[in-house]
């Protein structure tokens, strides 16, 4: 019975993502943000952490969200409708080394900005390379949310590309950082595109927001 109840909620969430999903609009500044009465997620991270992959992967969508090969490409917010009152939200990667100092502020201003007044957003989806764990410019983003009072939840990305015994130094030290905020969510969750590893997970994860 316990088990049939999960099973239908699992096709229930992955049904989810087979909804009608397209592009909405890409945004600049918190004035342009879409009104209406909606549920948000979106998904934050440094360049190249494979933020865009994950997002196809997850919509079952080959290039909804754009991949580039060229860190910082994105410099705009992009949102996601799926179905009719849910929207995802893609924020532009941070950290790129060859970014200007003044494209650097325009970022933190503008994704500043989108935390204070997106009255819809329900929680932050963090990437994190596996390989990497999290640095500084992680830490700032963090910092930023709990300043907002926004809660945020961990996905390591690039599973597959790190051994056990070294990725469990990397949790260990990503969970003490994660003690230190209020709103972080409790649970981690560990993907691969590659080698489809948690999709499901972050699926579930989801509809129970979007629910």
């Amino acid at each position: 019975m316990g088990n049939d109840i999960i099973a239908n909620k699992e096709k229930s969430y992955n049904k989810l993502f087979t909804a009608h999903i397209d592009f909405v609009k890409g945004i600049k500044s918190f004035h342009d943000m879409p009104s209406g009465d909606f549920i948000e997620i979106c998904f934050s991270g440094r360049s190249n952490v494979g933020k865009s992959s994950l997002i196809n992967y997850l919509t079952g969508r080959k290039s909804i969200a754009r991949t580039s090969k060229t860190p910082g490409r994105t410099r705009e917010i992009n949102y996601f409708r799926i179905g009719d009152n849910k929207h995802l939200v893609d924020l532009p990667g941070y950290g790129y080394a060859k970014v200007s100092k003044k494209e650097r502020q325009a970022w933190f201003k503008m994704v500043k900005d989108y935390f204070f007044y997106s009255n819809n957003l329900r929680r932050v989806f963090l990437l994190i390379d596996s390989r990497h764990g999290i640095k500084p410019s992680d830490d700032d983003l963090m910092k930023i949310l709990e300043e907002a009072a926004i809660t945020f939840q961990v996905i390591f990305t690039k599973f597959d590309k790190i051994k056990p015994m070294e990725f469990e130094k990397i949790k260990k030290i990503t969970f003490t950082k994660l003690s230190l905020f209020a709103n972080a969510f409790p649970e981690v969750i560990l993907t691969s595109t590659k080698k489809n590893i948690g999709i499901e997970t972050l699926r579930m994860s989801i509809g129970k927001i979007f629910s």
